[in-house]
């Protein structure tokens, strides 16, 4: 079992040395490194070929993107299996081990992944104080990610893999062009088609900018690319008729998300107008408490409550998914 370790790297040269070192620390070393230089401007590409290890390949392109830059290096990978991993994050040096066992446990598992933690990007605590492991953890087979992603996001960019020869009968993997969603766009197709093994563990140090809002957001609120091609392929009558309703379940999800972005800005009508595009979740407690903040709450509280929300589930040490609402 052979691992491809992808790395788009474009002006991270203050990251990419950690990152290759997370990555050849590995308790398990049947892998190689594909760092692809997506045009960097600040000599991060140097930084990678001061590594000497047979294992790590640098390649160069143009600048087109991180979408573009992933694509390219899934076709270049030699591993049975694709492992991403962004350019300033980092694996657990038992990271692909884990992996491993995730497959021997779910050999027709398509895709594997494990848990991450979350690091602010100001923190100077790198590498991570990773948190200590058991020797037999809990892997978990999900076969309907929409609803389980519902109930606490579970994948990252830095902590898939997924098999190479899957990967390459769906190229473009990732949305050329794209740089929002574009990573979650492939998590659900590539669900969709198999199961995925999780390991319940947190073995991907993922940076994040706590600072962050999800009220923040352009004021022309439309729904994401990924979020559109879900619904129209749950529309297209190619999925089984549970696929079908988790899709349009989760897209109603992402409606509702709008409707409460809508409200935080001030714009009652166009929350009221998501909220009933909303209405397959309308049996969920979700649906109904963004009814009753479309009516009865005043703007500002909607979006204190959202930037709340936004902190408490984005901080390192935030409470586990399952309590969030």
């Amino acid at each position: 079992m052979k691992f491809s370790v992808l790395i788009p790297l474009y002006n991270k040269a203050a990251y990419i040395g950690e990152t290759i070192r997370s990555v050849l620390a590995q308790t398990f070393t049947d892998f190689e490194v594909i760092v692809v230089d997506d045009g960097s401007t600040d000599g991060g590409g140097d930084v990678v070929r001061t590594f000497d290890d047979p294992r790590l390949k640098l390649v160069r392109k143009r600048n087109a993107g991180v979408a573009a830059a992933r694509n390219f290096g899934i076709s270049c990978a030699t591993g049975e299996w694709v492992v991403f991993l962004d350019a300033d994050d980092a694996h657990h040096p038992r990271f692909l081990e884990f992996l491993v066992m995730a497959n021997q446990r779910y050999p027709k598992a398509d895709t594997l992944a494990t848990d991450f933690i979350r690091i602010p990007d100001s923190s100077t605590d790198w590498p991570p104080a990773w948190p200590e492991l058991r020797s037999a953890p809990d892997i978990e087979h999900i076969t309907d990610l929409p609803v389980r992603w519902m109930s606490g996001q579970t994948l990252c960019a830095s902590s898939v893999a997924a098999r190479t020869e899957r990967l390459k009968g769906m190229q473009p993997c990732f949305p050329p062009g794209e740089s929002c969603g574009e990573d979650l766009d492939l998590w659900f197709r590539l669900a969709e088609q198999a199961a995925i093994a999780l390991v319940r563990l947190p073995l991907a140090a993922y940076r994040v900018d706590v600072e962050g809002s999800l009220t923040a957001q352009p004021r022309n609120l439309e729904l994401a690319p990924f979020v559109h091609r879900m619904q129209s392929r749950a529309l297209s009558g190619n999925m089984t008729d549970s696929q079908r309703k988790s899709a349009l379940w989760m897209v109603a999800q992402h409606q509702l998300n709008l409707a409460r972005h809508a409200l935080a800005l001030g714009r009652r009508v166009e929350g009221l107008r998501w909220l009933l595009r909303g209405r397959r979740a309308a049996s969920g407690k979700r649906w109904w408490a963004t009814a009753a903040m479309t009516f009865l709450f005043p703007g500002p509280l909607v979006k204190n409550w959202d930037d709340w929300r936004v902190r408490r589930a984005t901080h390192p040490m935030s409470v586990p998914a399952q309590e969030r609402k």
